[in-house]
């Protein structure tokens, strides 16, 4: 029976890549220099670090450009964070990097397709959405039907099988 799992999975080595040339760039322009700029990469957030909010407004302006550059949906980064007071004279933003579908995101996902009566059986496995049907056609159905109504979820679709 084909199928296939809808995930929210970003591409690891090119997230790095990109953070690696945002800091990079940072080192390198004039209007950085002596300041605390940084972006800080962890498994599962980035730290942005700036002199002041204008400062971190241009750091995170420069980081979605690499993402953009890297092909990395920046919808994986979680900007939402206000910015906060760090020590001294900086600021600092956490974001946090999706990966998984949560519970309500893939109950919404899974009533979306039943809702559009497709011939389609979806399960919620894990942090994943397999969706399977008898017709591939209906397969690539639910799959244009996942990235119209994702919304704010970068959904991925990987293990098609046959």
């Amino acid at each position: 029976m084909p199928s296939f799992d809808a995930v929210v999975e970003p591409n690891r080595v090119e997230l790095r890549n990109a953070i690696d040339q945002c800091v990079r760039e940072i080192g390198t322009r004039f209007d950085f220099k002596g300041t605390h700029a940084a972006v800080e990469y962890a498994e599962d957030a980035l730290t942005l670090v700036g002199d002041s909010d204008f400062q971190l407004g241009q750091v995170r302006d420069i980081m979605l450009a690499k993402l953009a550059k890297r092909g990395v949906d920046a919808r994986f980064v979680d900007l939402s964070a206000a910015p906060e007071r760090a020590g001294g004279d900086t600021w600092r933003q956490r974001a946090e990097i999706k990966a998984g579908i949560g519970s309500e995101d893939a109950k919404r996902l899974q009533g979306l397709i039943k809702q559009n009566k497709l011939k389609v059986q979806a399960s919620i496995q894990g942090d994943t959405l397999r969706v399977s049907s008898a017709k591939k056609d209906e397969l690539q159905a639910a799959m244009a039907l996942l990235r119209k109504e994702a919304g704010a979820l970068p959904v991925g679709f990987k293990n098609f099988r046959d």
